[in-house]
């Protein structure tokens, strides 16, 4: 699949970063589970990487917004696995490239995201 990553949005209209990530956090408490900012970004445009960790395995992932062949937002997995070191440091890289970028992290007991956009799991 052709992707390319970008700042979050939705198909039929630009949502700021910062109203986007409270809408995901608000998601994640309502299902009882727990969501945080890790670093904020820029409000407006700033990219949101999303750190999720199953509460049961332990397992670890990070997804990143990217842009469909069709120019669908998708969110797809930057980094294959789930060692949670090598998820931190690839967030650990991302900030000091971008001072823009949001982390948000989410923890759920059977390792929800919470998307309301497409996933790519390959």
């Amino acid at each position: 699949m052709a992707a390319r990553l970008g700042a979050v949005h939705n198909s039929s209209m630009q949502l700021s970063s910062d109203i986007w990530v409270y809408a995901l956090i608000r998601r994640v408490t309502q299902a009882g589970s727990y969501a945080t900012v890790a670093r904020r970004g820029d409000a407006r445009g700033g990219a949101v990487l999303v750190k999720t960790r199953d509460g049961r395995s332990g397992e670890t992932k990070l997804w990143t917004q990217a842009v469909g062949r069709g120019g669908e937002p998708v969110w797809m997995q930057p980094i294959a696995g789930s060692d949670e070191a090598a998820v931190d440091a690839y967030l650990e890289r991302a900030a000091g490239r971008d001072p823009d970028v949001w982390i948000v992290e989410i923890e759920d007991r059977d390792g929800k995201r919470f998307f309301t956009e497409d996933v790519d799991e390959a």
